[in-house]
């Protein structure tokens, strides 16, 4: 067993994770699948960012296009339009740390010299071949998300209707985060700025979801920090029975300890006082 990650290289700083990092979700988007529109304004959405850190978020991750299963896909500019002056809103208020959420190398470029620290990529790479490049060049920390499809072709977990083929869901995740990583190296990022996400909610059935929180310690296992955002998503709707995603808050927050407890470090959440409050009883 490889030695499990205790620190995170994120451009100028290094995060230690010795205790749970809370990243607090900022969607600058109208179609997120739980607070789209509602922090569309620079000005909202900078307030909001505020409550987060207040709150107890180390991170907050912004985003200007929605990564949700139908999701419909926007340009590098319109991204850009909508997420550099929350950056920099936020850069001036504070120096805790911003993570961006993107596929695309050109936005991730520009949030980092806004101010952003962290590139969090959902494709893990796949979709723009420079966001390793990028990656390199600025000394970001990197987050590589496992999925299997784009949004605009993705299901919810629930919906279903054949699961996704898998033998054993976990291995197939943690042997093709490995590949991206390895990529991510040989381009010139280095392994201690990489987090590994096992992507739950994307391109998995509600079992393969739940697989993957039960033995989410065989990802932890292979030496990367591990970045999971499980939040409000519909496979915790579809066990709870809860429908409403804002009310599946502390289903999400038990999510989280279950995790924690298994060594993940990492938690890309929606209501950060609630995890907050869950992760710190458990320390």
């Amino acid at each position: 067993m490889k030695q499990i990650a205790t620190t995170w290289n994120c451009a100028q700083c290094v995060v230690s994770l010795e205790s749970s990092i809370i990243v607090g979700i900022l969607n600058v988007t109208p179609d997120s699948f739980s607070d789209g529109g509602k922090y569309e304004l620079a000005e909202n959405a900078i307030q909001q960012s505020m409550q987060l850190f207040n709150e107890g978020a180390y991170i907050v991750d912004v985003g200007g296009e929605s990564t949700r299963p139908g999701a419909v896909r926007i340009s590098a500019e319109e991204q850009i339009a909508r997420v550099i002056p929350v950056i920099e809103g936020i850069r001036k208020q504070t120096s805790a740390l911003i993570s961006i959420d993107t596929t695309n190398s050109q936005v991730a470029s520009a949030a980092i010299y806004a101010g952003a620290s962290i590139i969090n990529d959902v494709s893990a790479g796949v979709e723009d071949e420079e966001m390793f490049e990028v990656a390199a060049k600025t000394g970001a920390g990197l987050v590589l998300m496992h999925r299997r499809l784009p949004p605009e072709l993705d299901e919810y977990s629930h919906e279903y209707d054949t699961p996704p083929v898998s033998n054993d869901i976990v291995q197939d995740v943690m042997r093709w985060l490995e590949s991206r990583a390895t990529a991510a190296i040989t381009q010139g990022v280095q392994k201690s700025s990489i987090a590994l996400d096992p992507g739950l909610g994307f391109g998995k059935s509600v079992e393969q979801n739940w697989q993957l929180i039960r033995e989410a310690g065989r990802i932890v296992a292979l030496g990367y920090p591990v970045f999971v955002g499980a939040s409000r998503k519909s496979f915790i709707g579809a066990l709870t029975g809860i429908e409403v995603p804002e009310l599946r808050d502390e289903a999400s927050a038990e999510v989280s300890v279950d995790l924690a407890q298994q060594g993940v470090q990492i938690f890309r959440v929606h209501n950060v006082a609630a995890h907050q409050r869950m992760l710190q009883s458990q320390s």
